[in-house]
């Protein structure tokens, strides 16, 4: 690994998937893993191409019971050429001697590059060079460029070109045993002497996806014309190409494609659009050009630059760091801002959660909100054209407003499951997490933070507003009022946690007054009630005249934003939720001396009959969420309004409790408690977030990654380096600096926008420099510290002693 690279100086089956999804090329519009063109779906090599927003659903019988499921579904394979020397076997390098391996994803300009010298059976030794990429800016592009050299022999090859749409969805061993063809054939063709075709069809959602492929083949810049041979199936359509190889001279196989789908905008049909890309792309050699240009432009905006203390053990974490920022600009980028689409947690890197939208946004955006922010709008009305969607699931439930789903797909509306297999115990088992009704609180932080940054006003007017309104709504309704204890609660919910979702041998699933989401509550009312003062009166009245919302409706929701309940441990701790303080302690140094690393603690202790409802224990941070959502100034605002004390000991007392009892189960988790911990503890908070940074490259949770990597924490690692150290606050409409930049960085220099305002950063432990670079935009303020702020135009720079 370098600074720019991810290297691979081996062949290692066990390794592959892994490898696979690390290595993913992709543009925000469609992903393909990093897979060797020759390889098939089977235990080592997984192929898949993912098309943003791409899903279908199936039906499928699990014990007798009939579940439907939306997943995001592995499209044709565009990848596969092989080859061979003409009467053997087609290449395959676990049947051949490897006598040198490298595999090189080149995070720069966005290139897969592999290099393989290898032996045959008969003593013949070919080098092998292969260049791919999704193009970053052409975004129904991609290319692969393979260069075949014989060393010591000469003689026939043949080369194998296709496009296959056998293929399924069986990237996930869990989901093994339900159904998994989602597409179906309509139409194989050669468009000419070149080209194949292939179109197929989802078979329940109806999106047509066309492809068309160009293979040609070049021998001293020259291009051959060689026999082809057209093979045609189905869903696949293939072509076999026979030439003299001759040794020292090398032979190019250049494979362009194109990729259409029948929800693209500005196209008569999928097919035909396919198929006029394709005829008139450029050479693999200017495409490339164009694609790298475009990377340069973007890593431009996004790179870190990181001076670390002099330590030759951390030059691999700013790789790490660069890759994070590479796989969330292959998810979402530039070519996002047409679509109709969310942001998975998964990445659109395999099938894992189905490519489901959660509430990694709230972990994705702030990087997005202070470089390209038009990326987060974009992302933002994907959830405003399901707002009729949530405002429906809330009245099903009996509740006003819009509650949104915890996991979202195609329409908006909820697909967590009813069930979900656990591994460890072979068992399917019921599945609550629909309940975790804070996705909706997420949603609304992130319209504000959003607003707050750009003062995108035009944004708040047409969709912000009506979409936190409408959650403020929600809550409002869910919260009852207990006139024994004279506050509001909130009942029958799961929190971040996600490992309690009931009480011991309840009936009935749900938990009361969650602490993250009561005071998430509290805010989202207070700050549904800004709102409407931020909005002009004629879009104010017109807008509560839709809704309906009335003037009592708003008094209550002043009214519960100050009896809101809070539950308190008798020493003061904040808990979890209410009865957290009556369960059992659990005993961890048994489990981790029976069980190791115990990050999925509650497939463990369902495998034992047993659950985590009995014990202080988390998966990942709950009340924490509260420390890493908001400062501590703001925190005491909201517990002093609801009458409720918040001392200096409040945050690291509760610091220290929780993450005693914490598993790590979700890659977020260490996300979070770094934040938590960089002022009290910073060398427990560098240590966490070296974790981050390591968790998808090291598997860190044992087999996950290989089915997709984990969006949210790639973007908190990034987040972490970019507000956390920097200490950068975006709030009463100021850009605030507080830094705690760790030993271990010696200095960091980063780019960000706020306000249309290009803000150029360089910080050391001493001091803390700005440069605005934007000019004819309206003045920022820039606070540091206690420090009275400051106006900045552009081209006006600014240095602060730390």
């Amino acid at each position: 690994m370098t600074g720019w690279s991810l290297l691979y100086e081996s062949f290692d089956p066990p390794a592959q998937k892994l490898r696979e999804a690390l290595c993913t090329l992709g543009n925000g519009y469609f992903c393909t893993r990093g897979a060797a063109p020759e390889a098939a779906a089977d235990e080592v090599h997984y192929p898949g191409t993912y098309l943003a927003g791409g899903y279908n659903r199936l039906e499928s019988d699990v014990h007798g019971r009939i579940i439907e499921n939306e997943d995001l579904v592995n499209l044709p394979n565009w990848l596969p050429l092989t080859f061979r020397h003409e009467g053997s076997e087609w290449f395959d390098l676990h049947q051949v001697e490897v006598l040198d391996f490298r595999q090189e994803m080149d995070l720069r300009h966005g290139i897969l590059k592999r290099h393989i010298r290898y032996r045959d059976d008969q003593g013949r030794i070919t080098r092998v060079a292969q260049r791919s990429f999704v193009h970053q800016s052409r975004r129904h592009l991609a290319g692969l460029e393979t260069v075949l050299e014989a060393e010591n022999w000469s003689g026939t090859f043949n080369i194998r070109s296709a496009l296959d749409g056998k293929v399924v969805n069986d990237g996930v061993e869990r989901y093994r045993g339900l159904s998994n063809h989602h597409l179906a054939p309509l139409e194989v063709k050669r468009i000419d002497e070149e080209t194949l075709f292939l179109k197929v069809q989802t078979n329940q959602s109806e999106m047509r996806v066309a492809l068309a492929a160009r293979t040609r083949l070049f021998r001293d810049d020259r291009e051959l014309c060689v026999n082809r041979e057209t093979i045609r199936e189905p869903s696949f359509i293939g072509e076999y190409l026979s030439v003299q190889v001759e040794a020292g001279r090398p032979l190019t196989v250049e494979k362009i494609v194109s990729l259409f789908t029948s929800r693209d905008e500005a196209i008569s049909e999928c097919g035909l659009a396919a198929s006029k890309e394709i005829t008139r792309a450029e050479g693999f050699s200017d495409l490339l050009a164009g694609h790298r240009r475009a990377w340069e432009h973007l890593w431009d905006r996004f790179d870190v630059e990181i001076d670390f203390d002099g330590s030759k053990d951390l030059e691999q974490d700013r790789t790490l760091l660069r890759l994070h920022i590479f796989h969330l600009l292959q998810s979402v980028s530039l070519n996002t801002i047409e679509l109709d689409v969310g942001v998975p947690s998964r990445g659109w890197h395999g099938e894992a959660y189905r490519g489901h939208i959660f509430w990694d946004e709230v972990f994705i955006f702030p990087l997005l909100n202070l470089r390209m922010p038009e990326i987060t709008r974009t992302l933002l009305r994907y959830r405003y054209r399901r707002l009729d969607e949530a405002r429906n699931a809330a009245r099903d439930e009996g509740f006003a407003g819009a509650m949104y789903p915890w996991q979202s797909g195609s329409s908006g509306r909820e697909e967590s499951q009813k069930i979900h297999y656990n591994p460890a115990s072979g068992r399917w088992i019921p599945d609550n997490s629909r309940l975790q009704r804070h996705v909706n609180a997420a949603i609304a932080y992130n319209i504000w933070q959003y607003y707050q940054i750009t003062g995108d006003m035009e944004f708040l007017l047409f969709y912000g507003a009506e979409m936190l309104l409408e959650i403020a709504r929600f809550w409002a309704s869910i919260a009852t009022w207990n006139e024994d204890l004279d506050r509001y609660e909130i009942r029958g919910v799961m929190g971040p946690d996600e490992y309690h979702d009931a009480y011991p041998d309840a009936d009935q699933p749900g938990l009361n007054n969650n602490a993250y989401t009561n005071v998430m509550v509290v805010w989202i009312l207070i700050c549904a009630r800004r709102v409407l003062d931020i909005l002009p009166e004629e879009r104010r009245q017109k807008l509560q005249e839709c809704l309906g919302l009335e003037k009592r409706e708003i008094e209550r929701w002043d009214d519960i934003s100050r009896k809101m309940r809070l539950i308190f441990h008798n020493d003061g701790i904040i808990s979890q939720f209410e009865g957290y303080a009556d369960l059992k302690e659990l005993d961890w140094k048994k489990y981790r001396r029976r069980y190791g690393e115990v990050m999925r603690l509650d497939r463990i202790l369902e495998a034992e009959n047993d659950t985590p409802n009995r014990y202080k224990c988390s998966k990942q941070a709950d009340v924490l969420m509260l420390f890493y959502l908001f400062s501590a100034d703001e925190l005491r605002q909201l517990f002093h309004r609801l009458g409720y004390t918040f001392e200096y000991e409040t945050i690291p007392k509760n610091i220290s409790y929780y993450l005693m009892r914490t598993s790590h189960g979700s890659t977020l988790s260490q996300v979070v408690h770094a934040w938590v911990l960089s002022r009290s503890d910073r060398e427990g908070a560098w240590k966490l977030f070296s974790q981050v940074l390591h968790a998808d490259y090291t598997d860190i949770q044992g087999g996950t990654t290989p089915e997709g990597i984990h969006l949210g924490a790639m973007a908190g690692s990034i987040d972490l380096v970019q507000r956390c150290f920097v200490g950068i606050e975006t709030r009463e409409d100021e850009l605030r600096f507080n830094p705690q930049l760790p030993r271990e960085i010696s200095r960091l220099r980063l780019k960000l926008r706020y306000r249309g305002q290009a803000v150029e950063i360089s910080l050391d432990h001493k001091r803390l420099k700005l440069v605005c670079t934007a000019c004819g935009v309206e003045p920022i303020r820039v606070g540091f510290g206690n420090r009275r702020a400051v106006e900045l135009c552009g081209g006006e720079k600014y240095e602060c002693t730390l």
